[in-house]
């Protein structure tokens, strides 16, 4: 074997070496790669037992008062026996006892009307308050989720709802709901922080 042939069978040797050893270093770089995939969410839809069904945290927020001083409003109010239509005298004193109970704290006579009407529903026809689920999407390592971004915050929520990514299913995370007077986005999700919540 001449000097040239010999370094030319080396010169072959040490490009098949390095293009095997770069070859899993390629490989590893691409599942590295962080992507971007869909995520659900569900619930959020849960009340207060007490509340009997209904939104008093998002009642309240609307109306600017604390949900115990709502409760505390309601709890004076005669309802109608279910599944009847109540008593136009009956609506009446009620709207006065809630008049009586939240006009000091500042609520008027037509927000509580507004709100009232917003959040009616008939839970007995598995209806649901008013609401705008939320869109979010998450970023995905190494088969793992490493971040959520909300695009769309909704509104409705009673309760943080659960979270799902597609390809991975529910993944342990923090919701942050947040509550205000603006219909539109009152209940909505203002955020999402991977991982359990801190005690």
């Amino acid at each position: 074997m001449n000097a040239m042939t010999a370094s030319l069978l080396l010169a072959a040797l040490l490009t098949a070496t390095i293009g095997a050893a770069s070859q899993p270093a390629t490989q590893a770089g691409k599942d590295a790669e962080a992507k971007e995939v869909a995520v659900t969410f569900s619930g959020g839809y849960e009340t207060e037992g007490v509340d009997k069904g209904r939104p008093v945290i998002l009642i309240a927020a609307a109306l600017k008062v604390k949900p115990e001083e709502f409760r505390a409003a309601f709890g004076k109010v005669k309802p109608a026996p279910g599944g009847q239509h109540p008593d136009p005298e009956q609506v009446k004193k009620n709207k006065e006892v809630l008049m009586a109970a939240l006009g000091p704290l500042g609520v008027t006579n037509d927000r509580l009307d507004e709100v009232s009407n917003f959040y009616r529903y008939r839970p007995g026809d598995r209806e649901l308050w008013k609401h705008t689920p939320a869109t979010a999407t998450a970023t995905v390592k190494n088969g793992k989720v490493v971040a959520i971004t909300v695009m769309n915050a909704g509104a409705g929520y009673s309760s943080p709802p659960t979270v799902s990514v597609e390809g991975i299913g529910r993944v342990e995370a923090t919701v942050t709901v947040g509550y205000g007077e603006d219909l539109k986005t009152n209940g909505g999700v203002t955020g999402v922080v991977v991982g359990k919540a801190a005690k």
